[in-house]
């Protein structure tokens, strides 16, 4: 539940750091602040500011401070204001189960197990039936240090994960979540809506919106920490604009950039609310939800500020073989996805490894014809600045590890986030142009080709001066990729910016079965005379 809230107060010790007065005439700077956010102050003496609260299952409390950020002094403090009920299930989030044909929902509420049972009512539209729900939470001795267990824990409540079954492919349904209290009570969320997926194979239109790196914001404005994704209210608002024409969402890692502030998911899940309960929201693990040195994740920093995954695997259900191990495998239609963990280890040999090539070699392309790799760092190709200062232009012994598997298992397209930027190269391997064609592929791409979708909303990342072959289309903004498969041999391809929902950058696939069986280099296996 998300609330507006007007607060009255008097605003005279104000000041609004983000405001500045350039072309204003003179006047007492004890006034000019409060002007601005109330021109009618210096009459009534008294100013109306507009804020947003989301339900975090506690009441809230204004604090009127002077002195700015640097010399904070308390000059007065509100009466609580109070959500009807801060306990309430809240931010329902849909993801796709271990089979095509269920549906996970999970969300968040303030009843524990001991003092209610949790369950969604769900079906087509004018039957119903009731599916139990599994409860997590989380203690601070599950997290792995500072902030997390510090000054950035708070209580993220109970979460709770509801699978609903035997669905058939493309139906309506509509759901609520509920939690029957011990004392026979009911407590009631709204009533929402979701399309069932198509079936593997399926002949219909799909529609998939990719990015990374989106994080939350402030819809009000007002300050908070790490505030560095105002891009992504863009992003929400043109996904939210464009959802009848979205099938499924993958945020591909860098979620919401907690960074040990447990409060954030809360509102990250608050802002993502509209798309994620109505179409499934996939997530892959980044930097910023599981890196922490001696907790076994592949980088050895502090990104993650002591929550070491356990935030994003409780938060997010996701169809993996163990929370811990943050791979998995969903098929949409004529869709394979792999999303790979690039914060463990995924070179030749390792668990992560054999579990990308099952998942690239297990996929019948007659049926599925779209084979589309995803994770978090760029284990491909990026022109960002710090990529090239490292001569790689690529997270090291990434594509040194999986392009043979790309090349071989003929992956059409590699995206990635953690570079906050669009890019696209041409179609690839082994740094060769394999197509020299920009915007038609007709027939056989002969490489992969690899984009770069980690501007959905975090502050922007630089491109090198330095120029390459292998890029075609670059874009320092904040945007988000969509494919669309109309059929068995045609798919469209584009990048779309956040601040207009126009596309920026396109291209089709045009092909049939005996494209994807045509040998390429390192794609077919040897032969001999003799074999």
């Amino acid at each position: 539940m998300i609330g507006l809230v007007y607060f009255l107060l008097l605003i005279s010790a104000i000041r609004l750091h983000p405001f500045q007065c350039f072309t204003c005439p003179e006047e007492n700077p004890r006034f000019q602040y409060a002007n601005y956010s109330a021109p009618e102050y210096k009459v009534t003496g008294k100013g109306f500011l507009k804020l947003q609260l989301i339900n975090q299952r506690s009441d809230f409390s204004f604090v009127l401070f002077s002195g700015g950020l640097l010399n904070p002094k308390v000059v007065a403090v509100s009466n609580h204001v109070a959500f009807s009920n801060p306990d309430a299930p809240v931010y329902p989030r849909l993801a796709q189960g271990k089979e095509w044909n269920e549906m996970t929902v999970t969300w968040t509420s303030g009843y524990g197990i001991n003092e209610a049972e949790p369950f969604v009512e769900w079906g087509p539209r004018g039957e119903s039936m009731r599916s139990p729900a599994v409860t997590l939470t989380v203690d601070r001795n599950s997290l792995c240090g500072a902030p997390a267990r510090t000054v950035g824990w708070r209580d993220p409540g109970f979460i709770h994960t509801s699978f609903l079954k035997e669905l058939w492919p493309n139906r309506v349904y509509t759901y609520k979540l509920g939690h029957r209290l011990f004392n026979g009570t009911y407590i009631w969320s709204q009533t929402y809506h979701f399309r069932a997926s198509p079936y593997p194979g399926q002949n219909s239109l799909q529609r998939v919106v990719i990015f990374g790196d989106m994080g939350k914001d402030e819809a009000d404005g007002s300050n908070e920490y790490n505030n560095f994704q105002r891009g992504s209210l863009n992003t929400t608002k043109q996904l939210i604009r464009d959802l009848k024409n979205i099938d499924i969402v993958f945020h591909i890692g860098d979620i919401c950039y907690a960074n040990g502030y447990l409060s954030q998911w809360d509102q990250f899940t608050a802002q993502v609310e509209p798309i994620a309960s109505t179409v499934p929201y996939m997530i892959a693990s980044g930097n910023h939800e599981r890196d922490w040195p001696g907790t076994g994740s592949f980088y050895e920093n502090m990104d993650s500020g002591g929550e070491c995954g356990v935030l994003a695997e409780n938060m997010f259900y996701v169809p993996t073989e163990t929370r811990a191990k943050f791979w998995y495998s969903t098929d949409y239609g004529m869709f394979r996805f792999c999303i790979a963990d690039t914060e463990h280890d995924w070179r030749e040999g390792t668990e992560q490894y054999k579990f990308i090539e099952h998942c690239l070699a297990s996929v019948d392309r007659q049926k599925q014809p779209w084979l589309i790799f995803l994770a978090h760092r760029v284990l491909g190709y990026s022109s960002c600045i710090s990529y090239a200062e490292e001569g790689s232009f690529e997270e090291p012994m990434g594509r040194e590890s999986l392009q043979k598997l790309w090349q071989k298992y003929k992956v059409d397209i590699a995206l990635y986030g953690h570079v906050h930027n669009y890019e696209r190269t041409c179609p690839i391997y082994q740094n060769i142009c394999t197509n020299e064609e920009k915007h038609y592929y007709k027939g056989s791409l002969n490489g992969t080709i690899h984009v770069v979708a980690g501007g959905a909303g975090a502050s922007l990342s630089t491109f090198t001066t330095l120029q390459t072959k292998w890029s075609i289309f670059k874009d320092y903004d904040h945007g988000f990729v969509k494919l669309t498969a109309f059929d068995h041999s045609n798919l469209l391809f584009e990048y779309k910016k956040s601040r207009d929902g126009q596309v920026y950058d396109s291209f089709r696939i045009s092909r049939d079965y005996r494209d994807i069986l045509a040998c390429t280099v390192d794609s077919c296996s040897s032969t001999t005379l003799a074999s």
